[in-house]
């Protein structure tokens, strides 16, 4: 006999699906309903030993009138309009503190929105990140919103989040869209490091004559060292994988064109609002705009000739290292990122809690995350590429990452993400740069003005352009 529902879940798509099995697994007894009725009970009928523990409803109103008060629906439905159509369809039908959950990749300002919007319906923003298995066997999520809607909630989840040596990666880190504003920083940061795995990779095997298996074999040993990370681990399993229907190494025959769903670009638009520099996401949403321009890729080989010249020696060592420095940049300036978007939409994140639910569970999760946890805990006002540990790690292995574009550049190899990093690196360790000439070029033909170094705060100085002015 199927148990009264403690909490329902609307949209049984492959993440709905997943989580609504990890909520039946942990002995919660749950409610689900899919726009198609044959979806809904075809799920429950393949849901096995837990199909006790999940009822099916084949309305919107059946679902609602199952749950105890205050309701408590998880929306898991594509972001966008979907959204707004599901809350218009299902808030008529709820009560005053009642809570919707959205646990879809929302844009945090529309969660924001949908929060203010449904007055004493509480509403909390949900980021969920460890795709299809950590939605099955624990995820690591971000939670915005109200204090009393999540802790309503939270039992729930943190009996399905991820496990980290017995704390669950689950957290309540603001009130409106902070929740999916952190997601939304963390899948930029993922775009990131992908796109830098995919640097080395290419380098490899275009640079170096790299086999698939000898790029396995290479990932595999790095995943024991300080790069330990889900994407490492994942790069050596995909690139040992063989195709079925050629026998030949699966990366080989897959189209070099990447997809993206938007949030790393949301995250690079965010970032240029707020002036925080983000120069590895920006590099590596560009590259994914690149790689689906097959045609313009094609044109430019023709015309300039593809990869050419000789490749400079480079170690296993020093790819190692380059990949590590990049890494750590990536992170920085996420994480500066998500310092300047608290102070500016006064949210307060817990910087070192958000390290700490991101060490299990998602896909961005890294052997790394527990030093960051402490650095952000001991300052989380200072950037962590300035933190003594991480400080050490970028003199370190800085040298490799010059070393390893450089030796790209010789070569013709893109290196888009990695190159990026490198300059934000040297940068920041320039106090006079060269932005004196871009605001003297400013003042000769816009009279935009300028400050002088020796008579610091006094703006609106002009040049003596004379009739560039």
């Amino acid at each position: 006999m199927t148990k009264i529902p403690e909490i329902g879940l609307i949209g049984l798509g492959t993440m709905g699906r997943n989580l609504a099995l990890n909520i039946a697994s942990r002995g919660v007894p749950i409610a689900v309903f899919n726009r198609t009725v044959d979806t809904t009970h075809g799920f429950v009928a393949g849901a096995g030993d837990l199909a006790p523990l999940i009822a099916p409803a084949d309305t919107l109103a059946g679902l609602v009138t199952s749950l105890p008060t205050p309701r408590k629906i998880i929306l898991m439905v594509p972001a966008g309009d979907p959204v707004d159509d599901q809350i218009a369809s299902l808030a008529p039908l709820l009560s005053a503190g009642d809570i919707i959950v959205d646990g879809g990749n929302s844009d945090w300002r529309d969660t924001a929105r949908r929060e203010k919007s449904l007055g004493q319906i509480h509403f909390l923003g949900l980021g969920v990140s460890g795709g299809a298995e950590g939605a099955r066997n624990g995820p690591s999520m971000m939670a915005g919103g109200t204090a009393k809607a999540y802790a309503a909630l939270e039992p729930v989840l943190t009996a399905i989040a991820a496990d980290y040596r017995g704390a669950a990666c689950v957290a309540h880190l603001g009130p409106g869209g902070a929740g999916h504003y952190v997601k939304m920083v963390h899948n930029g940061i993922e775009y990131a490091d992908m796109q830098m795995i995919a640097e080395i990779y290419g380098l490899m095997r275009d640079g170096q004559g790299a086999s698939a298996g000898r790029v396995a074999d290479t990932f595999a040993r790095w995943n024991d060292g300080p790069l330990q990370s889900y994407l490492i681990e994942i790069t050596a399993r995909t690139a040992a994988a063989t195709d079925p229907e050629t026998a030949k190494p699966m990366l080989d025959v897959i189209a070099d064109r990447a997809g993206q769903k938007g949030t790393g670009r949301w995250t690079v638009m965010d970032a240029q609002e707020r002036a925080a520099p983000l120069s590895a996401v920006e590099a590596a949403v560009t590259a994914r705009v690149m790689s689906a321009r097959s045609d313009l890729r094609s044109t430019g080989q023709a015309l300039f000739g593809g990869v050419a010249g000789q490749m400079p020696p480079l170690s296993e060592a020093d790819l190692e290292s380059a990949l590590l420095a990049g890494k750590i940049v990536a992170y920085s300036q996420g994480f500066t990122l998500l310092a300047t978007a608290s102070a500016e939409e006064g949210w307060a994140l817990p910087l070192d809690r958000v390290a700490q639910i991101w060490r299990a569970g998602c896909i961005i999760r890294s052997a790394m995350l527990d030093d960051m946890a402490t650095a952000l805990a001991d300052d989380p006002a200072r950037p962590l590429a300035f933190a003594p540990d991480f400080a050490a790690l970028l003199q370190a292995h800085v040298p490799a990452l010059r070393r390893v574009v450089a030796a790209a550049a010789a070569r013709g190899l893109p290196l888009l993400a990695l190159s990026g990093a490198l300059a934000w690196f040297d940068t920041i360790r320039q106090a006079r740069g060269t932005a004196n000439l871009l605001q003297a070029q400013r003042d000769f033909f816009g009279a935009h003005g300028f400050e002088r170094i020796d008579r610091p705060g006094e703006t609106g100085l002009h040049g003596p352009w004379g009739d560039g002015q």
